[in-house]
């Protein structure tokens, strides 16, 4: 079963997601993941560590899976 993380505002980045959702204990380690090809959005390696994500966007990371929802959906 995925995450599911609630998006303030219009986006969230990249690294910022990684660390707010308990996926990575830092900022550097989010950076690291990124950088050697470990994340995923919407099943394609991301390898921007800032990509600007929205609602309706799937993360994948050490075999977890974060679903984006906007703030306040069900």
């Amino acid at each position: 079963m995925a995450i599911r993380f609630e998006v303030r505002g219009e986006y969230i980045q990249l690294d910022q997601l990684l660390k707010a959702a308990g996926l990575v204990d830092s900022g550097g380690a989010a950076h690291a993941a990124v950088e050697n090809g470990l994340v995923k959005v919407d099943g394609k390696p991301e390898s921007r560590k800032r990509a600007k994500l929205r609602p309706g966007q799937r993360v994948s990371f050490a075999g977890e899976a974060v679903e984006l929802v906007a703030e306040g959906a069900e």
